[in-house]
């Protein structure tokens, strides 16, 4: 088994930056030793993970949790860590204003208010030179009769469009879709469907954003995921794992075999081409684990099951399926599933002049004891902050 030149060399993962901060759940948010207290802090360490997998090499922004006065300064401060930034995260769910909605808001001027901080974001896109706006709304109601559904899509479509003239010719608008949370009765962009219709409207350069958690149980992402790729509007992947609902787990935890699967559909969908303009990145909030370790085991989990994916017999399984050998074409997803790829993915690292075990090589270079002790005062990064 030999990845040498493959289309896993493609594979890239970007990090987010908030999955360095403190995490938890509903009720808490816990602390930990040498948590970044500054974005700067959370670039130090995602370019660890990258510079021990070589799977990361872009960091996600979030604004305002991410503001600085200085981009240029930062996108450098990034560069020489040996990483980039990538996409930029909006946020009109955190002010006091979008209680009743932002985009969708009845009131034209929180409307507005929502716009402007996306101007904001594609200013900051403008100094990074990132691509992406990625646009998750909050926006929904919880009670039947509460608003207007059809006036409600009305005025998104509105804003979005608004804020779509602004993106430039080598940026992208994309649209991230959650079936419900916070608002349970209703989500103004529930599913792919509303988002695929929001985003065509806008223009070529708007696409939507696949979350593997925003779905409801039972739900098959990769069809999704075909699908959106068979349309071309597959823009970009947030990867987590979860048990129940959004969990923001490691990717690959709950269910390794379905992040198999859709990978598979990733790959067969050009997704991992040397050209493909989709953009895959972890959403995960590490809530009692640590976060470094945490980040790296993600982007090893997906690696490992595009590795698996790609040991499908593509051929063997297209005979299986014209022949409609039910039991056989399924055994050759299977066979491909059940291979442990481990050995050689560690061989493929070695290859490349990085540690074959990566999670052994942080501990081992005391970077978290370095980190624990220096970043003492001030105040930690949390989510949402």
């Amino acid at each position: 088994m030999n990845f040498t030149d493959t289309v896993l060399d493609n594979l890239d993962i970007e990090l987010p930056s908030w999955a360095f901060g403190n995490s938890g759940t509903r009720f808490k948010v816990f602390g930990t030793p040498g948590t970044p207290r500054d974005i700067r802090e959370k670039i130090a360490d995602a370019a660890q993970v990258h510079r021990l997998t070589g799977l990361a090499s872009t960091v996600a922004l979030h604004i305002p949790w991410d503001r600085v006065d200085d981009y240029t300064s930062l996108s450098r401060y990034a560069q020489d860590l040996g990483v980039r930034l990538g996409t930029v995260n909006s946020n009109t769910f955190q002010d006091d204003a979008y209680k009743f909605g932002s985009l969708t808001h009845t009131d034209k001027t929180v409307r507005q208010k929502a716009i402007d901080h996306h101007l904001d974001c594609i200013e900051v896109m403008n100094q990074t030179g990132s691509r992406d706006l990625k646009i998750w709304l909050a926006d929904g109601t919880n009670y039947p009769g509460q608003g207007d559904i059809r006036a409600r899509q009305d005025r998104l479509a509105e804003s979005l469009a608004a804020i779509y003239q602004h993106i430039g010719e080598s940026q992208r608008l994309v649209l991230e879709y959650k079936f419900f949370e916070p608002a349970m009765y209703m989500t103004d962009v529930p599913d792919w469907g509303t988002s695929y219709v929001h985003v065509c409207a806008l223009g070529e350069r708007a696409m939507v954003c696949l979350d593997t958690g925003h779905h409801a149980p039972g739900t098959n992402i990769e069809f999704i995921v075909a699908q959106l790729l068979r349309l071309n509007r597959l823009g970009s992947f947030d990867f987590n794992s979860r048990f129940y609902a959004d969990d923001d787990l490691i990717v690959g935890a709950a269910d390794p075999f379905q992040l198999f699967r859709i990978m598979f559909e990733v790959i067969r969908g050009g997704a991992l081409d040397q050209n493909s303009a989709v953009a895959l990145m972890l959403d995960q909030c590490h809530n009692v684990e640590d976060k470094i370790p945490g980040q790296i085991r993600s982007v090893l989990n997906v690696q490992e099951m595009t590795a698996r994916a790609l040991l499908v017999d593509t051929d063997a399984l297209r005979r299986a399926q014209d022949d409609g050998d039910v039991l056989a074409a399924n055994a050759v997803l299977m066979d491909a599933f059940y291979t442990d790829v481990r050995p050689a993915l560690a061989g493929w690292r070695a290859e490349r002049g990085l540690p074959e075990d990566p999670i052994a090589a942080l501990r081992d270079s005391g970077y978290q004891q370095r980190i624990n002790a220096e970043r003492v005062g001030g105040t930690q990064s949390s989510w949402g902050a």
